[in-house]
């Protein structure tokens, strides 16, 4: 796709992949560059940097900030406290983030995400207008995975062993807000409606390893033990979010270019210099402990893993660093250990970038995982599709033999599915072709199926035994077993009112008139035929109970596999 005159954003717009993804971006002349950053002075400096660096370009730079995880009413006003740790603070926001992450995505949740407003175009700045772009250089497997569930598993097991007085049901709310998966699973749920509300084209996310590209030995773990649980929960979201990704490529109305670059050593650099040292934003102090006043290994307190020991020197570390963005500061040392030959080694942000804009302008880098994942999974096959006919010859020659027919069981769900098979089933029963059916008026057909039901309790007692209920014709009754699968008559109902009826009449019509179409002069191989007259080269119109169910979810549910 073309990138000149398109609304581009970039989330991680600060960072050092970031950074290089909106200069190359700049290069193609997107009519707007929307950078985003956790913090607003992050978001405000990249934007001065490029507009100082691209003093002549006509892209409109806006700066965007917050925590894409969280709520836009949430982003606090301080640079000093991260959002997050303000949510959790507050009882009602933070039950309101734990309902958020777990309930059903709904219109509230999915609105008032930050992430859905900047891509829809809703941020300051934006003007309503949608990004037809978006590129993800966020490290949220690392936003993700360092919220650390260990920690706090240890510190709530530390709490039960020594019997302490406990907000439980804060503690509970922490515990199921800092869940890995249903918070990448409802990340990546909000993109998809997001950028599907926004008419987005084109997605591509800078991934991560976790590891660097390190195997289960990687010596590197930010002071945490060997092979760090942390770490290896790192490299499980960031794959996880890439089948996320993958899923999202094969998903019909979603954007038409869906790509993964996911770097495997460290990205290097973004500054080399001398001055302070900071992690997190914040100075390292420097404290002293003269050889006089040593603590004897003998006093338990010594190795105390923090405490009030030491002298404040009222100093800060200086030094000389290298700055590898989202991994901080590297002194020499560190930097040389880490990309000698054999160890994690490095990669350049821009040459990250330069695969990115590619992917976008439609090149080929050979380095999107997606494709990659899409050229090594097993796919359908000929032999199975050869031996489905096989399959399901046998399985209708049991049914005669047996004297029952098999239409759904309500293991493989959704409700949906089985109430769509039965009332396929009780048509089929009825008037055994499409065009009888069609033929008969909604309130004939609602009496007729009614009818059918009343006096054949078998038929009846497996619909409810197995938690789907009967909806009568008059709309007020129900017939129904212990257990209801679904709250309503769309998603999980037997419904046999008229107005039903009258649907199915429309969707019976349509499946014919596609038959008329196949089975037209056109013999070549452009129509699918996946009805089976369309396949026999007849219209004896004969209902196939799961075949009309696809049918309908191909067509009505817009469920069609997104990739053949």
């Amino acid at each position: 796709m073309d990138i000149l005159g398109k609304n581009a954003l970039v989330l991680g717009g600060y960072g050092l992949v970031g950074m290089a993804v909106c200069r190359e971006l700049l290069e193609h002349c997107p009519a707007r560059l929307a950078v985003a950053s956790l913090r607003r002075a992050e978001a405000e400096q990249a934007v001065r940097y490029l507009q100082e660096e691209h003093p002549d370009t006509a892209t409109e730079i806006v700066p965007l900030w917050g925590d894409v995880l969280l709520r836009a009413e949430w982003q606090e006003a301080s640079q000093q406290v991260h959002p997050r740790v303000a949510v959790l603070a507050d009882p009602a926001r933070r039950r309101r983030l734990v309902a958020d992450i777990l309930d059903e995505l709904e219109a509230d949740i999915l609105e008032s995400s930050l992430l859905y407003q900047f891509i829809v175009g809703k941020g300051p700045g934006l003007e309503g207008k949608p990004a037809h772009i978006v590129v993800d250089c966020v490290n949220t497997a690392t936003a993700v995975a360092y919220q650390n569930i260990f920690d706090t598993a240890r510190r709530l097991e530390g709490a039960i062993d020594r019997r302490e007085r406990t907000d439980w049901p804060e503690e509970v709310e922490r515990l199921l807000s800092s869940l890995y998966i249903p918070q990448l699973v409802r990340h990546m749920q909000v993109y998809y409606e997001a950028m599907r509300a926004a008419g987005t084209q084109a997605f591509v996310k800078v991934g991560t390893s976790g590891t660097g590209g390190m195997g289960f030995n990687i010596p590197y773990t930010h002071g945490e033990e060997r092979p760090s649980r942390v770490l290896l929960s790192k490299s499980a979201v960031a794959g996880a979010q890439t089948m996320l990704i993958w899923l999202l490529a094969r998903t019909p109305g979603g954007p038409s270019v869906v790509k993964e670059i996911k770097p495997t050593a460290a990205i290097a650099w973004k500054e080399i210099g001398y001055g302070p040292i900071r992690r997190g934003g914040r100075d390292f102090p420097l404290y002293d402990c003269p050889p006089e006043e040593a603590y004897p290994l003998s006093d338990p307190e010594t190795l105390e893993p923090q405490g009030e020991f030491g002298q404040d020197t009222g100093e800060i570390l200086q030094s000389v660093y290298i700055d590898t963005g989202e991994n901080g500061l590297f002194a020499v040392g560190e930097f040389t250990a880490i990309t000698t030959l054999g160890q994690m080694e490095f990669v350049t942000p821009e040459e990250i970038a330069r695969n990115v804009v590619r992917e976008i302008l439609g090149g080929n880098t050979g380095r999107d995982v997606i494709a990659a994942l899409d050229g090594a999974v097993m796919g359908p096959s000929y032999r199975a599709g050869f031996l489905r006919q096989a399959a399901l010859n046998r399985l209708r020659q049991l049914e005669r033999e047996h004297q029952v027919d098999s239409v759904a069981f309500e293991i493989l769900g959704p409700p949906r599915l089985s109430k769509l098979l039965f009332e396929a089933y009780l048509l089929k029963r009825a008037y055994r072709t499409l065009s009888a059916a069609i033929a008969r008026e909604p309130e004939d057909m609602a009496a007729d199926l009614f009818s059918d039901v009343s006096r054949e309790p078998r038929l009846r007692q497996h619909m409810l035994s197995i938690g789907i209920p009967i909806l009568l014709p008059d709309g007020e009754r129900l017939l129904r077993g212990p257990v209801i699968k679904s709250p309503d008559a769309e998603h999980g109902w037997v419904d046999l009112t008229p107005a039903n009826m009258a649907r199915w009449r429309q969707r019976l019509q349509a499946l014919r008139a596609e038959l008329k179409v196949a089975l037209a002069d056109d013999t070549s191989s452009r129509l699918d035929r996946a009805y089976p007259d369309a396949r026999c080269w007849q219209v004896e119109e004969p209902f196939d109970v799961g075949e009309i169910a696809g049918w309908l979810f191909i067509h009505e549910d817009h469920g069609r596999r997104g990739k053949e």
